[in-house]
């Protein structure tokens, strides 16, 4: 079958299921970047976005259901206040 353009619509998942993890998956990558762009440990990371350092290790290592889009927004909204 040909592809959506959505992988994940193409495995099978709902579609209001697999916006809401591309959603989640762009926000982890923005605040990924972030890290990145800034040179940042996760320590640091952590006290930016206003998170424990494990909770920014989950984060990292890509544990994306652990985290809602809110909370993910608010993260990337208190870095860029900073």
């Amino acid at each position: 079958a040909p592809s959506s353009g959505n992988v994940l619509r193409d495995l099978g998942l709902a579609q209001n299921e697999s916006e809401h993890l591309r959603l989640l998956s762009a926000l982890q990558e923005e605040v990924r970047q972030l890290i990145s762009d800034r040179h940042l440990t996760q320590a640091r990371a952590a006290t930016l976005f206003g998170v424990t350092q494990p909770r920014m290790s989950d984060l990292v290592r890509g544990k994306i259901e652990r985290f809602s889009i809110d909370g993910l927004i608010e993260m990337l909204g208190r870095a860029r206040t900073h």
